[in-house]
């Protein structure tokens, strides 16, 4: 038997729903077929891929092996297949980017909305999650880029440092904190705070901040969105500790000093070792050193030559 893409597709599904019915579905083809499908490719290899002895499907020890390379091969054949369409004139083309949440509102609104208008025949897929979700995305083929922070990364992702950015107390502008000159880090326990969960890079920098400080913060609110906690803030007697920017953008917050200053961490440009760069890739990245160097940050590692 002559094996097809489709067999890997068909063995994948059953693996990642543990059950030949849902997977069937998904697929859009019928039960019977799965099955019959599954077990030709069984068949071909002359090993059983499939422990179906109880209440769900699962991989065997054989089948696990294989459905590895199977995942690499259907990736690799669609990047193959992106790069066959990439086009060097910008004239068509995808692009797939993820960031982690504190970069939404003061770098990827303005990137974006700058490199829309400057290459109109892209399709931008844009999207917020954690850092070990854009790293694991990115070794999946399921995203181009991310931007991120340095430090340690899944082995096969690559990170570039793009620019330092500076976390501060950022408080509504009727807060008691925000006339104030400076905060000292000890003052923090006494105000109720609203934070980003603990799945998110900011909130673990801020948390080693608090404990090398010896400050048990009073967290009030914990949100997985950037956007809730600066109406929270904006809103009413709460503060939160985030990119300084942040509040440099909207009028309804103010930046406070805090002494000892909170962590300094280095935004990285974040890829696949191996990743094929399309045009649109090296694009956006050019746009992205644009914004960078205009900003005025310091760190600056990503070449702009395309």
């Amino acid at each position: 038997m002559t094996l097809e893409l489709r067999h890997l597709r068909y063995l994948l599904a059953v693996a990642e729903y543990a059950n030949f019915t849902r997977a069937a579905e998904a697929l859009h083809i019928s039960q019977p077929t799965l099955s019959q499908q599954v077990k030709q490719l069984e068949r071909a290899l002359k090993v059983q891929l499939l422990d179906r002895s109880g209440r769900s499907v699962r991989l065997t020890d054989a089948g696990e092996a294989y459905a590895t390379y199977a995942r690499r091969a259907l990736r690799d054949l669609a990047a193959g297949e992106r790069a066959v369409l990439d086009v060097g004139d910008l004239s068509r083309g995808t692009l797939r980017v993820a960031m982690t949440p504190t970069f939404t509102t003061y770098l990827m609104g303005p990137l974006v909305a700058d490199f829309c208008a400057g290459h109109p025949g892209i399709s931008l897929d844009v999207r917020e999650m954690t850092q070990a979700r854009i790293e694991a995305e990115l070794l999946d083929d399921r995203l181009d880029l991310g931007i991120g922070f340095e430090g340690e990364h899944a082995a096969g992702v690559a990170a570039t440092a793009l620019f330092e950015e500076t976390l501060g107390l950022v408080v509504g502008a009727d807060h008691p904190c925000a006339e104030l000159g400076v905060v000292l880090s000890g003052a923090l326990a006494g105000h109720r705070l609203a934070l980003l969960s603990g799945d998110f890079a900011t909130r673990r920098h801020v948390d080693a901040y608090f404990e090398q400080q010896g400050v048990r913060p009073a967290v009030a609110v914990e949100a997985n969105s950037l956007s809730v906690l600066v109406e929270v803030v904006g809103r009413g007697g709460l503060a939160t500790v985030l990119p300084t920017p942040i509040a440099a953008d909207d009028d309804r917050l103010r930046r406070v000093p805090v002494e000892p200053s909170l962590p300094v961490r280095t935004a990285a440009l974040l890829r696949r070792e191996s990743a094929y760069r399309s045009a649109a890739a090296r694009a956006f990245e050019e746009r992205l050193v644009e914004w960078v160097r205009g900003s005025g940050y310091g760190v600056v590692g990503v070449r702009g030559d395309g």
